[in-house]
């Protein structure tokens, strides 16, 4: 048995906007937001970041709109694409889901400050894929951070990072 880990942070909405905003070449607009959920009509991207010990120590919920804008913006995908896949087909395209891994990837650089366990992308869950038991019950907790985003010319989403 291993003692709970300590030390990771929720990062800040203007660290997470820089983060983006380096990311897909754009200034991201970044506000408060309502947390992100998922349901069957509304499914969510959930990347995992596990310590070293793989023990699961953040969460990422990104609601469709902010998975396919901010995927197919670091892509340069078109943003018709990016739109229909959210307005119209209800899910990624395979190259979308490919870009949002970078992006999830990129983002667990925001958990690894002075002082925490070093976080790293386990896995990441596309919109609508199954998620376990364990991770659906961490979704909830109250340690977390909610926020809207837009990105130019894409579109508005929702993401929320989530201490467990």
């Amino acid at each position: 048995m291993t003692a709970p880990t300590t030390g990771v942070q929720l990062p800040a909405a203007k660290d997470i906007r820089d983060m983006l905003t380096g990311l897909v070449g754009k200034p991201v607009n970044v506000s408060p937001g309502a947390p992100v959920t998922p349901t069957p009509e509304k499914p969510v991207a959930v990347a995992v970041y596990v310590d070293p010990q793989m023990a699961v120590n953040a969460l990422c919920l990104m609601d469709l709109g902010a998975a396919a804008y901010t995927g197919s913006a670091l892509a340069l995908l078109p943003p018709g694409g990016a739109q229909d896949a959210v307005e119209e087909d209800g899910e990624l395209t395979s190259m979308q889901v490919e870009a949002l891994h970078e992006v999830v990837n990129v983002l667990s650089a925001l958990f690894n400050t002075p002082g925490a366990p070093h976080s790293k992308l386990h896995k990441l869950y596309a919109p609508g894929e199954e998620l376990p038991g364990d991770i659906v019950g961490m979704l909830a907790a109250f340690n977390r951070v909610d926020l809207a985003i837009e990105v130019p010319t894409y579109g508005k989403g929702a993401l929320s990072f989530v201490v467990p």
